[in-house]
């Protein structure tokens, strides 16, 4: 186990920066020749915790899987909904910062943030993001529900590792603190 736990974004994108279509489709991914699971397996057992926004989590839900995909994991999801836990989620509505420093602190493996945009975007500015590995698929989707959204903050990354899965190319970085 890890002293240090690192906040993780590990997420697919086309080149133009979507991570679906407006439709919340991820249609275009199946149509790229990958290599195996593109990385996938190798990344999720260096993960025990996964995050999520409250639409993401829905979205994950209306896909009508046998179970949960995330068995196994601590899985928090933030919301301002008032939500029950449910028996493999619990839901967050605390002050994401001071949950995210408790959560960092435990013992653990690396912290994966699944998505979505708009928690993405909410972990950039508060510095709570320490990598971000983006697996880009050569698509143009066009429009769609963009990886990054408009933000006022600048983030300075450096690139750790690149390979690639026969049509995709995998992108990891380290986001850097300016001190």
């Amino acid at each position: 186990m890890s002293a240090k736990r690192n906040v993780v974004l590990f997420i697919a994108s086309s080149l133009d920066g979507y991570i679906a279509t407006e439709d919340e489709s991820l249609d275009w991914l199946e149509r790229v020749e990958g290599e195996g699971d593109n990385g996938f397996s190798e990344f999720y057992d260096t993960v025990d915790t996964v995050l999520m926004g409250k639409k993401t989590y829905d979205w994950v839900m209306r896909q009508n899987l046998d179970e949960f995909p995330y068995k196994g994991k601590a899985t928090f999801v933030f919301t301002r909904s008032a939500v029950e836990d449910a028996d493999d989620v619990m839901f967050v509505k605390e002050n994401m910062a001071l949950f995210m420093q408790q959560l960092k602190n435990k013992e653990g493996k690396n912290i994966w943030l699944v998505g979505g945009g708009d928690l993405v975007q909410s972990f950039l500015q508060v510095d709570l993001i320490d990598e971000i590995i983006v697996t880009i698929a050569p698509t143009l989707l066009g429009k769609g529900i963009p990886l990054f959204k408009r933000q006022d903050v600048a983030v300075n990354l450096e690139l750790k590792e690149m390979r690639n899965f026969n049509q995709f190319v995998e992108l990891h970085y380290a986001v850097k603190i300016d001190v």
